[in-house]
Protein backbone atom coordinates (compact mmCIF):
# COMPACT_ATOMS: atom_id res chain seq x y z
CA UNK A 1 0.00 0.00 0.00
CA UNK A 2 1.15 3.54 -0.62
CA UNK A 3 0.92 6.22 2.06
CA UNK A 4 -2.57 7.35 1.02
CA UNK A 5 -3.97 3.82 1.11
CA UNK A 6 -2.48 3.30 4.58
CA UNK A 7 -4.02 6.59 5.76
CA UNK A 8 -7.46 5.61 4.50
CA UNK A 9 -7.16 2.16 6.12
CA UNK A 10 -6.13 3.76 9.41
CA UNK A 11 -9.17 6.05 9.40
CA UNK A 12 -11.42 3.08 8.67
CA UNK A 13 -9.95 1.25 11.68
CA UNK A 14 -10.81 4.06 14.12
CA UNK A 15 -13.84 3.74 16.36
CA UNK A 16 -14.43 7.39 17.19
CA UNK A 17 -16.62 10.36 16.32
CA UNK A 18 -13.91 11.80 14.09
CA UNK A 19 -10.55 10.43 13.01
CA UNK A 20 -7.58 11.74 11.07
CA UNK A 21 -4.56 9.73 9.93
CA UNK A 22 -1.23 11.25 8.96
CA UNK A 23 1.14 8.82 7.26
CA UNK A 24 4.78 9.39 6.35
CA UNK A 25 6.78 6.95 4.26
CA UNK A 26 10.48 7.73 4.12
CA UNK A 27 13.05 6.23 1.78
CA UNK A 28 16.43 7.79 2.41
CA UNK A 29 20.18 7.38 2.27
CA UNK A 30 22.58 9.13 4.63
CA UNK A 31 26.37 8.97 4.43
CA UNK A 32 28.50 10.44 7.20
CA UNK A 33 32.19 11.08 6.70
CA UNK A 34 35.16 12.27 8.77
CA UNK A 35 38.89 12.69 8.18
CA UNK A 36 38.49 12.02 4.46
CA UNK A 37 36.83 8.63 4.83
CA UNK A 38 33.27 7.29 5.15
CA UNK A 39 32.25 6.53 8.73
CA UNK A 40 28.55 5.60 8.67
CA UNK A 41 25.94 4.59 6.12
CA UNK A 42 22.23 4.56 6.91
CA UNK A 43 19.41 3.44 4.63
CA UNK A 44 15.80 3.93 5.76
CA UNK A 45 12.59 2.52 4.31
CA UNK A 46 9.95 3.08 6.94
CA UNK A 47 6.31 4.02 7.43
CA UNK A 48 5.01 6.01 10.40
CA UNK A 49 1.26 6.18 11.04
CA UNK A 50 -0.20 8.82 13.36
CA UNK A 51 -3.87 8.45 14.23
CA UNK A 52 -5.72 11.25 15.98
CA UNK A 53 -9.30 10.76 17.16
CA UNK A 54 -11.99 12.96 18.61
CA UNK A 55 -14.49 11.61 21.09
CA UNK A 56 -16.92 14.00 22.72
CA UNK A 57 -14.64 16.93 21.97
CA UNK A 58 -11.60 15.18 23.47
CA UNK A 59 -8.47 14.54 21.44
CA UNK A 60 -6.23 11.48 21.60
CA UNK A 61 -3.28 10.48 19.46
CA UNK A 62 -1.11 7.37 18.94
CA UNK A 63 1.62 6.23 16.56
CA UNK A 64 2.56 2.92 14.97
CA UNK A 65 4.78 1.41 12.30
CA UNK A 66 2.41 -1.50 11.75
CA UNK A 67 0.24 -1.16 8.64
CA UNK A 68 -1.72 -4.42 8.86
CA UNK A 69 -5.41 -4.19 9.90
CA UNK A 70 -4.71 -5.42 13.43
CA UNK A 71 -1.87 -2.96 13.97
CA UNK A 72 -3.92 -0.02 12.69
CA UNK A 73 -6.91 -0.99 14.85
CA UNK A 74 -4.67 -1.29 17.95
CA UNK A 75 -3.17 2.15 17.26
CA UNK A 76 -6.61 3.72 16.79
CA UNK A 77 -7.80 2.17 20.04
CA UNK A 78 -4.77 3.57 21.90
CA UNK A 79 -5.56 7.00 20.49
CA UNK A 80 -9.12 6.71 21.77
CA UNK A 81 -7.89 5.67 25.22
CA UNK A 82 -5.46 8.59 25.27
CA UNK A 83 -8.17 11.20 24.58
CA UNK A 84 -7.64 14.01 27.03
CA UNK A 85 -10.05 16.37 28.71
CA UNK A 86 -8.91 19.38 26.70
CA UNK A 87 -11.27 20.56 23.98
CA UNK A 88 -10.41 20.46 20.29
CA UNK A 89 -12.51 22.20 17.64
CA UNK A 90 -12.47 19.40 15.05
CA UNK A 91 -10.36 18.29 12.12
CA UNK A 92 -10.22 20.52 9.05
CA UNK A 93 -11.39 19.54 5.60
CA UNK A 94 -8.62 17.88 3.59
CA UNK A 95 -8.18 19.25 0.10
CA UNK A 96 -6.38 17.71 -2.85
CA UNK A 97 -2.64 18.35 -2.82
CA UNK A 98 -1.43 21.24 -4.94
CA UNK A 99 1.16 20.36 -7.57
CA UNK A 100 4.66 21.72 -7.00
CA UNK A 101 8.29 21.35 -8.07
CA UNK A 102 9.38 19.35 -5.02
CA UNK A 103 9.76 15.84 -6.50
CA UNK A 104 12.74 14.87 -8.66
CA UNK A 105 12.76 11.45 -10.30
CA UNK A 106 16.56 11.12 -10.40
CA UNK A 107 16.88 11.96 -6.70
CA UNK A 108 14.13 9.45 -5.88
CA UNK A 109 16.27 6.62 -7.30
CA UNK A 110 18.47 6.91 -4.17
CA UNK A 111 21.49 5.47 -5.94
CA UNK A 112 24.22 4.84 -3.34
CA UNK A 113 26.82 5.36 -6.08
CA UNK A 114 25.78 9.01 -6.30
CA UNK A 115 26.52 9.50 -2.62
CA UNK A 116 29.80 7.63 -2.94
CA UNK A 117 30.85 9.85 -5.83
CA UNK A 118 29.96 12.95 -3.79
CA UNK A 119 32.16 11.82 -0.92
CA UNK A 120 34.99 10.89 -3.26
CA UNK A 121 34.91 14.36 -4.82
CA UNK A 122 34.99 15.98 -1.38
CA UNK A 123 37.89 13.81 -0.23
CA UNK A 124 39.92 14.53 -3.38
CA UNK A 125 39.62 18.28 -2.87
CA UNK A 126 40.38 18.05 0.85
CA UNK A 127 43.50 15.93 0.33
CA UNK A 128 44.74 18.27 -2.37
CA UNK A 129 44.28 21.17 0.05
CA UNK A 130 45.94 19.17 2.87
CA UNK A 131 42.78 19.34 4.96
CA UNK A 132 40.31 16.83 6.37
CA UNK A 133 36.70 16.75 5.16
CA UNK A 134 33.97 15.93 7.66
CA UNK A 135 30.23 16.07 7.17
CA UNK A 136 27.16 14.39 5.77
CA UNK A 137 25.50 13.66 2.43
CA UNK A 138 21.86 12.61 2.36
CA UNK A 139 18.96 12.23 -0.05
CA UNK A 140 15.40 11.01 0.35
CA UNK A 141 12.00 10.48 -1.15
CA UNK A 142 9.10 10.98 1.25
CA UNK A 143 5.37 10.29 0.83
CA UNK A 144 2.98 12.09 3.16
CA UNK A 145 -0.73 11.36 3.26
CA UNK A 146 -3.64 12.63 5.33
CA UNK A 147 -7.16 11.15 5.45
CA UNK A 148 -10.21 11.68 7.65
CA UNK A 149 -13.39 9.70 8.12
CA UNK A 150 -15.26 12.68 6.72
CA UNK A 151 -13.98 11.58 3.33
CA UNK A 152 -11.14 14.02 2.61
CA UNK A 153 -7.70 12.68 1.67
CA UNK A 154 -4.51 13.97 0.06
CA UNK A 155 -1.11 12.59 -0.93
CA UNK A 156 2.14 14.54 -1.34
CA UNK A 157 5.46 13.21 -2.71
CA UNK A 158 8.71 15.09 -2.22
CA UNK A 159 12.44 14.59 -2.54
CA UNK A 160 15.27 16.38 -0.82
CA UNK A 161 19.06 16.35 -0.87
CA UNK A 162 21.66 17.94 1.40
CA UNK A 163 25.41 17.99 1.83
CA UNK A 164 27.34 19.66 4.62
CA UNK A 165 31.14 19.86 4.54
CA UNK A 166 33.41 20.98 7.37
CA UNK A 167 37.08 21.12 6.41
CA UNK A 168 39.64 21.04 9.22
CA UNK A 169 43.13 22.42 8.67
CA UNK A 170 46.28 20.90 10.24
CA UNK A 171 46.23 23.63 12.92
CA UNK A 172 42.62 22.74 13.89
CA UNK A 173 40.84 25.67 12.27
CA UNK A 174 37.64 24.79 10.42
CA UNK A 175 35.53 26.02 7.54
CA UNK A 176 31.92 25.23 6.63
CA UNK A 177 29.86 25.03 3.47
CA UNK A 178 26.47 23.51 2.70
CA UNK A 179 23.93 23.02 -0.08
CA UNK A 180 20.29 21.92 0.04
CA UNK A 181 17.63 21.37 -2.58
CA UNK A 182 14.69 19.32 -3.77
CA UNK A 183 17.03 17.62 -6.25
CA UNK A 184 20.59 16.30 -6.18
CA UNK A 185 21.45 18.75 -8.95
CA UNK A 186 21.53 21.47 -6.26
CA UNK A 187 24.67 19.93 -4.76
CA UNK A 188 28.20 20.42 -6.16
CA UNK A 189 30.42 18.43 -3.75
CA UNK A 190 33.80 19.63 -5.05
CA UNK A 191 32.79 23.30 -5.00
CA UNK A 192 31.36 22.93 -1.49
CA UNK A 193 34.62 21.45 -0.26
CA UNK A 194 36.65 24.17 -1.97
CA UNK A 195 34.68 26.86 -0.12
CA UNK A 196 34.97 25.09 3.22
CA UNK A 197 38.70 24.52 2.77
CA UNK A 198 39.34 28.14 1.83
CA UNK A 199 37.94 29.25 5.18
CA UNK A 200 39.86 26.66 7.18
CA UNK A 201 43.15 27.47 5.45
CA UNK A 202 42.87 31.26 5.41
CA UNK A 203 46.24 32.89 6.01
CA UNK A 204 47.16 34.38 9.35
CA UNK A 205 46.91 33.48 13.00
CA UNK A 206 43.40 33.82 14.48
CA UNK A 207 43.00 37.25 16.06
CA UNK A 208 40.87 38.14 19.06
CA UNK A 209 38.20 40.82 19.03
CA UNK A 210 37.22 42.64 22.22
CA UNK A 211 33.60 42.36 23.37
CA UNK A 212 31.22 44.98 22.10
CA UNK A 213 28.85 45.94 19.31
CA UNK A 214 30.48 45.41 15.91
CA UNK A 215 29.18 45.68 12.35
CA UNK A 216 28.61 42.26 10.77
CA UNK A 217 28.09 40.52 7.49
CA UNK A 218 26.21 37.24 7.87
CA UNK A 219 26.22 34.43 5.32
CA UNK A 220 22.80 32.94 4.38
CA UNK A 221 23.17 30.03 6.86
CA UNK A 222 23.68 32.49 9.73
CA UNK A 223 20.67 34.53 8.59
CA UNK A 224 18.61 31.35 8.39
CA UNK A 225 19.39 30.58 12.04
CA UNK A 226 17.98 33.96 13.10
CA UNK A 227 14.80 33.33 11.11
CA UNK A 228 14.39 29.82 12.50
CA UNK A 229 14.61 31.23 16.02
CA UNK A 230 11.99 33.84 15.10
CA UNK A 231 9.74 30.91 14.18
CA UNK A 232 9.84 29.90 17.85
CA UNK A 233 9.53 33.37 19.35
CA UNK A 234 7.61 35.68 17.04
CA UNK A 235 5.76 33.70 14.36
CA UNK A 236 4.36 30.95 16.65
CA UNK A 237 0.59 31.42 16.87
CA UNK A 238 0.26 29.34 20.05
CA UNK A 239 2.82 31.45 21.93
CA UNK A 240 1.04 34.56 20.65
CA UNK A 241 -2.39 33.33 21.77
CA UNK A 242 -0.99 32.51 25.21
CA UNK A 243 0.70 35.92 25.56
CA UNK A 244 4.25 34.55 25.28
CA UNK A 245 5.10 35.61 21.74
CA UNK A 246 7.33 38.44 20.59
CA UNK A 247 4.56 39.87 18.37
CA UNK A 248 2.04 40.24 21.22
CA UNK A 249 0.66 43.79 20.93
CA UNK A 250 3.04 44.38 18.01
CA UNK A 251 1.09 43.21 14.95
CA UNK A 252 1.15 46.08 12.42
CA UNK A 253 4.09 47.68 14.27
CA UNK A 254 7.53 48.30 12.80
CA UNK A 255 9.69 45.48 14.22
CA UNK A 256 12.61 45.39 11.76
CA UNK A 257 14.35 47.53 9.17
CA UNK A 258 12.06 48.59 6.28
CA UNK A 259 14.13 46.42 3.92
CA UNK A 260 13.11 43.23 5.76
CA UNK A 261 10.44 41.08 4.11
CA UNK A 262 9.85 37.57 5.40
CA UNK A 263 7.11 35.15 4.38
CA UNK A 264 6.33 31.48 4.73
CA UNK A 265 6.23 30.52 1.05
CA UNK A 266 5.71 26.76 0.54
CA UNK A 267 5.75 26.95 -3.26
CA UNK A 268 8.66 29.38 -3.72
CA UNK A 269 10.92 27.96 -6.39
CA UNK A 270 13.97 27.81 -4.15
CA UNK A 271 12.46 26.05 -1.16
CA UNK A 272 11.47 22.48 -0.21
CA UNK A 273 7.74 22.63 -0.99
CA UNK A 274 4.95 21.03 1.02
CA UNK A 275 1.31 20.82 -0.07
CA UNK A 276 -0.33 20.46 3.37
CA UNK A 277 0.47 20.15 7.06
CA UNK A 278 0.07 17.23 9.48
CA UNK A 279 -3.64 18.02 9.91
CA UNK A 280 -4.35 18.13 6.18
CA UNK A 281 -4.71 21.91 5.95
CA UNK A 282 -3.54 23.16 2.56
CA UNK A 283 -0.48 25.39 2.65
CA UNK A 284 -0.41 28.84 1.09
CA UNK A 285 1.94 31.84 1.07
CA UNK A 286 1.76 33.78 4.32
CA UNK A 287 3.40 37.21 4.85
CA UNK A 288 5.01 37.47 8.30
CA UNK A 289 7.05 40.70 8.09
CA UNK A 290 6.42 43.19 5.29
CA UNK A 291 8.66 46.23 4.88
CA UNK A 292 9.75 45.75 8.48
CA UNK A 293 6.17 45.60 9.82
CA UNK A 294 4.84 42.55 11.71
CA UNK A 295 1.97 41.15 9.66
CA UNK A 296 1.28 37.49 10.39
CA UNK A 297 1.50 34.38 12.55
CA UNK A 298 1.44 30.67 11.79
CA UNK A 299 -1.35 28.51 13.23
CA UNK A 300 -2.49 24.93 13.53
CA UNK A 301 -6.11 24.10 14.35
CA UNK A 302 -5.63 24.29 18.13
CA UNK A 303 -3.73 27.60 18.22
CA UNK A 304 -6.14 29.12 15.70
CA UNK A 305 -9.10 28.18 17.94
CA UNK A 306 -7.41 29.89 20.90
CA UNK A 307 -6.69 32.99 18.82
CA UNK A 308 -10.07 33.20 17.08
CA UNK A 309 -8.34 32.66 13.74
CA UNK A 310 -8.03 29.97 11.05
CA UNK A 311 -5.31 27.37 10.66
CA UNK A 312 -2.62 28.52 8.25
CA UNK A 313 -1.40 24.98 7.57
CA UNK A 314 1.50 24.79 10.03
CA UNK A 315 0.65 21.83 12.27
CA UNK A 316 3.66 19.65 13.04
CA UNK A 317 1.49 16.82 14.40
CA UNK A 318 -2.19 15.88 14.09
CA UNK A 319 -3.98 17.77 16.83
CA UNK A 320 -1.08 20.21 17.17
CA UNK A 321 2.41 19.68 18.59
CA UNK A 322 3.02 20.67 22.23
CA UNK A 323 5.55 23.31 21.12
CA UNK A 324 3.02 24.85 18.77
CA UNK A 325 2.99 25.45 15.01
CA UNK A 326 6.15 26.33 13.08
CA UNK A 327 6.91 27.88 9.70
CA UNK A 328 8.75 25.38 7.52
CA UNK A 329 9.24 27.40 4.32
CA UNK A 330 10.63 30.73 5.47
CA UNK A 331 11.81 33.03 2.69
CA UNK A 332 13.54 36.38 3.19
CA UNK A 333 13.57 38.69 0.18
CA UNK A 334 16.93 39.78 -1.16
CA UNK A 335 18.27 43.27 -1.74
CA UNK A 336 20.53 45.06 -4.17
CA UNK A 337 24.05 43.99 -3.16
CA UNK A 338 25.85 41.84 -5.72
CA UNK A 339 27.47 39.71 -3.02
CA UNK A 340 29.19 39.63 0.35
CA UNK A 341 32.08 41.72 -0.98
CA UNK A 342 29.72 44.63 -1.65
CA UNK A 343 28.11 44.19 1.78
CA UNK A 344 31.56 44.33 3.42
CA UNK A 345 32.71 47.40 1.48
CA UNK A 346 31.30 50.12 3.84
CA UNK A 347 32.68 48.45 7.00
CA UNK A 348 35.95 49.81 8.39
CA UNK A 349 36.20 47.18 11.14
CA UNK A 350 33.69 44.40 11.68
CA UNK A 351 33.00 40.67 11.72
CA UNK A 352 32.18 38.18 8.95
CA UNK A 353 30.12 35.20 10.18
CA UNK A 354 29.72 31.93 8.29
CA UNK A 355 27.24 30.36 10.67
CA UNK A 356 26.01 30.22 14.27
CA UNK A 357 26.18 27.23 16.55
CA UNK A 358 24.78 26.29 19.96
CA UNK A 359 22.05 28.91 19.58
CA UNK A 360 19.52 29.27 22.38
CA UNK A 361 16.56 31.57 23.00
CA UNK A 362 16.88 33.03 26.50
CA UNK A 363 13.80 35.29 26.70
CA UNK A 364 11.31 34.54 23.90
CA UNK A 365 9.13 37.62 24.40
CA UNK A 366 12.18 39.83 23.85
CA UNK A 367 13.72 37.50 21.22
CA UNK A 368 16.91 37.52 23.30
CA UNK A 369 19.22 34.75 22.13
CA UNK A 370 22.75 33.50 22.62
CA UNK A 371 25.01 31.69 20.15
CA UNK A 372 28.60 31.24 19.12
CA UNK A 373 30.10 31.74 15.68
CA UNK A 374 31.68 28.70 14.08
CA UNK A 375 33.62 27.31 11.11
CA UNK A 376 34.66 30.54 9.48
CA UNK A 377 34.72 33.79 11.48
CA UNK A 378 36.80 36.60 10.01
CA UNK A 379 37.71 40.22 10.62
CA UNK A 380 36.37 42.75 8.13
CA UNK A 381 39.02 45.47 7.73
CA UNK A 382 38.80 48.46 5.43
CA UNK A 383 35.90 46.96 3.53
CA UNK A 384 37.43 43.53 2.93
CA UNK A 385 37.31 40.10 4.55
CA UNK A 386 40.68 39.75 6.26
CA UNK A 387 42.25 37.84 9.12
CA UNK A 388 40.59 34.84 10.77
CA UNK A 389 39.07 35.48 14.18
CA UNK A 390 38.63 33.24 17.16
CA UNK A 391 35.00 32.20 17.39
CA UNK A 392 32.87 34.68 19.30
CA UNK A 393 29.96 34.47 21.72
CA UNK A 394 26.86 36.45 20.80
CA UNK A 395 24.06 37.82 23.00
CA UNK A 396 21.52 39.99 21.23
CA UNK A 397 17.86 40.16 20.24
CA UNK A 398 16.67 38.70 16.94
CA UNK A 399 14.46 41.66 16.11
CA UNK A 400 17.24 44.01 17.21
CA UNK A 401 19.60 42.51 14.65
CA UNK A 402 16.96 42.74 11.90
CA UNK A 403 16.26 46.36 12.89
CA UNK A 404 19.92 47.20 12.24
CA UNK A 405 20.11 45.68 8.76
CA UNK A 406 21.64 48.12 6.27
CA UNK A 407 22.17 45.88 3.27
CA UNK A 408 20.94 42.63 1.71
CA UNK A 409 22.47 40.48 -0.99
CA UNK A 410 20.57 39.97 -4.21
CA UNK A 411 21.16 36.21 -4.31
CA UNK A 412 19.16 34.03 -1.95
CA UNK A 413 20.23 30.55 -0.88
CA UNK A 414 18.31 27.62 0.58
CA UNK A 415 20.11 26.25 3.64
CA UNK A 416 19.18 23.67 6.24
CA UNK A 417 20.72 22.40 9.44
CA UNK A 418 19.87 18.95 8.13
CA UNK A 419 19.75 17.12 11.44
CA UNK A 420 17.09 14.61 10.40
CA UNK A 421 16.75 12.50 13.52
CA UNK A 422 13.66 10.31 13.90
CA UNK A 423 10.99 10.78 11.25
CA UNK A 424 12.44 12.79 8.41
CA UNK A 425 11.13 16.35 8.23
CA UNK A 426 13.38 18.07 5.73
CA UNK A 427 12.95 21.82 5.64
CA UNK A 428 15.10 24.87 5.09
CA UNK A 429 15.20 28.65 4.96
CA UNK A 430 15.75 30.76 1.85
CA UNK A 431 17.74 33.87 2.73
CA UNK A 432 20.33 36.28 1.31
CA UNK A 433 23.48 37.41 3.09
CA UNK A 434 23.01 40.61 5.08
CA UNK A 435 24.95 43.46 6.63
CA UNK A 436 23.89 44.89 10.00
CA UNK A 437 25.36 47.95 11.68
CA UNK A 438 25.89 46.05 14.94
CA UNK A 439 25.77 42.64 16.57
CA UNK A 440 26.61 42.31 20.26
CA UNK A 441 29.62 40.06 20.90
CA UNK A 442 30.32 39.16 24.52
CA UNK A 443 33.73 37.51 24.16
CA UNK A 444 35.80 34.88 22.40
CA UNK A 445 35.31 31.16 22.88
CA UNK A 446 38.01 29.04 24.45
Amino acid sequence: MNALEVAEAAVAAARADEALAHVTRERSLLLRFAANRPTQTTAVDDVTVEIAVLSGGRLGRALTNATDPGGLRACADRALEAAQATGYPGFPAVQAAREHHGHDAETAELDPATGGAALAAAFEVARRKRAEAHGVWTAAEVERAVATNAGGAALDRTTDALMKVICIAPDGRSGFSTATGAALSAIAPAALTERAAAKALAAGEPAELPPGDHPVVLEPRAVATLLELLGQTAFDGLAHAEGRGAFVDRIDDLVAAPSINVADSPFFRGTLPRAFDAEGTAKRPLPLIQDGVARGLVHDVRSAALAGAQSTGHALEPGGAPEGPRPRNLVMAGGGAAGVEELCAPIERGVYVTRFWYENVVRPRETLFTAVTRDGTFMIEDGRIGRPLRDLRVTDTLLGVLSRVQGLGARQELTSEGEFYGRRDAYGVVAPPLMASALRFTGATG
